[in-house]
């Protein structure tokens, strides 16, 4: 068997494994160092893990990953969630389906200090769940919006997708931060027309709710002036090059931590299970990232990655269906893989795929404009029946509602998504505008 064919038996492997619910990163692991030993030795083997793990978890950029995460559970104990929400539901949850639309606004503000899509789902589903039931929204439209709207915490930025993009494609992360504004504005405001459009075509979905006086208005938005402070502070001081990353996620995670406890209430409880949150989470993230690495390795000695971009591109083909393909591939992982894994499984295989290319822009264009692109697939996936992840935790948070109610009425949603991928992929301007700036 040559290297190649052992490099497509890994990849395939891989898919396997993680179908069958193995940890994806065990599953890279598993085959990344089987692989690694076919083509180049055990003896190679043992050198690589010898100085993989180091090298790897050694990095400095990477401890922006547990500080964002840190960040994110600070908000959700310190209520700035329901703080949030409230200031939504003051302004517009006297529309018809103006709850659903408060619900998506609030979560598109929570992602800009959390970066996990899980975490914003969880949490506010928790905050506007049981007030979109009590005031009559069917089950469909309001786990289905909540399944939706948690998909924005990856979206908005900070995103630990795209610092795990950055750190693997050695791209500035405040660039990619930036890149990801004007996308994730687009997608909170098409999800908030499928509200619209949902209650148009089924008016007796959301009843309308009485309308906030202006005092409670300005008292409720009053309330997330911290939420605004930390995202500028963060994203403006990065790319401003105020600070780097790290020091931007060590900052906002204090900033976040503090007000906490000022203004949310968090005291030595919170904070502690804040602290083992973040160090379980990350380790399961850094395991990934390991195994990730691993396999990359032994995806490159295979030379797979590299036989695969020059027979793509030899072929006649225009690098936009090129695009299409692996987005429309990106789309059918999504509906059975969690969205680390799909990252991390993909890019030795696409990254040179795309750099073969030619879209008439410069390297870094194209990596930022790709990874742009892959989150918002990965988003699709989050949300895509059968599988998508965030589907499972509103479920499990909505006991009541069966999962068919959930699926359908995820798909106005899901049908949003892909349309936004279509007019990003035709329109790379929208990522690459606002970093062309500075």
């Amino acid at each position: 068997m040559s290297d190649f064919d052992i490099g497509l038996v890994m990849f395939a492997s891989a898919l396997a494994l993680i179908a069958l619910r193995l940890p994806v990163g065990i599953a890279m692991l598993l085959v990344g160092g089987a692989g690694f030993a076919a083509i180049g030795g055990w003896e190679r083997l043992l050198a690589t893990l010898n100085s993989l793990t180091f090298s790897r978890f050694s990095s400095y950029t990477l401890s922006v990953i547990p500080l964002f995460l840190l960040m994110g559970d600070f908000a959700t104990r310190g209520g700035m969630n329901r703080a949030l929400f409230r200031c939504a539901r003051a302004w517009v949850g006297h529309w018809r389906g103006g709850l659903a639309v408060a619900t998506i606004g609030g979560c598109a503000a929570f992602g800009a200090i959390c970066g996990s899509s899980l975490a914003t789902a969880a949490t506010m589903s928790q905050v506007a769940g049981p007030e979109m039931r009590r005031n009559g929204y069917s089950p469909a439209l309001a786990t289905g919006t909540l399944a939706a709207g948690g998909t924005l915490g990856i979206l908005i930025p900070p995103s630990v997708i795209l610092v795990i993009y950055a750190i693997y494609t050695e791209i500035s992360i405040g660039t990619l931060f930036v890149a990801a504004i004007i996308p994730g504005l687009i997608a909170t405001l098409g999800y908030m027309l499928v509200v619209h459009l949902y209650t148009r075509l089924s008016p007796g979905a959301a009843p309308p709710a009485e309308r906030a006086p202006w005092r409670e208005r300005w008292a409720a938005t009053a309330e997330v002036w911290p939420v605004l402070l930390v995202f500028v502070l963060v994203i403006a001081g990065i790319y401003g090059g105020w600070f780097s990353a790290t020091e931007g996620a060590a900052i906002g995670a204090a900033l976040t931590g503090l007000l906490a406890v000022t203004l949310g209430g968090m005291r030595w409880q919170g904070l502690k299970e804040s602290l083992l949150s973040t160090a379980i989470t990350t380790g399961l993230i850094f395991v990934v990232l390991l195994g990730a690495e691993l396999f990359g390795a032994a995806l490159a000695l295979s030379r797979l990655p590299a036989e695969v971009s020059a027979l793509v591109a030899g072929l006649d083909l225009s690098p936009w269906l090129i695009l299409l393909v692996i987005l429309l591939i990106y789309f059918v992982l999504g509906c059975f893989m969690e969205s680390l894994a799909m990252v991390l499984l993909t890019l030795p295989i696409f990254i040179p795929l795309m750099l073969g290319l030619d879209f008439g822009m410069s390297r870094e264009q194209v990596l930022v404009w790709f990874g742009i692109l892959v989150l918002m697939s990965v988003e699709v996936g989050m949300i895509s029946p059968p599988f998508g992840l965030n589907l499972f935790v509103i479920n499990a948070m909505a006991k009541d509602v069966p999962m068919v109610e959930t699926y359908r009425g995820v798909l106005g949603f899901v049908a949003s998504d892909l349309l936004r991928i279509l007019l990003l992929a035709a329109l790379p301007a929208l990522s690459l505008w606002l970093p062309g700036l500075w």
